[in-house]
């Protein structure tokens, strides 16, 4: 994705409200910069050792899918 296009990208709470504070949008964005970064300096060095281009973004995807949210309730246990 673009780095413009990830200034346009709108944080929401899970009821759908927009994210308004200002402090709050500088760090998820300066988190996003950071994370786009490092995924295309991993993506370029890489295809540079000769990786397949598609398998590196399907390995990237499982990364990302596999990250856990630490503010998640437990489900309890019977």
């Amino acid at each position: 994705m673009p780095k413009e296009n990830l200034k346009k990208i709108e944080w929401t709470e899970p009821d759908g409200t927009p994210i308004s504070c200002e402090e709050k949008l500088k760090v998820l964005n300066d988190n996003l910069d950071e994370i786009q970064q490092v995924c295309q300096d991993s993506l370029e060095d890489a295809v540079l050792m000769g990786c397949d281009e598609d398998r590196v973004r399907k390995i990237f995807d499982t990364v990302v899918r596999g990250v856990k949210n630490p503010h998640t309730k437990a489900e309890p246990k019977n």
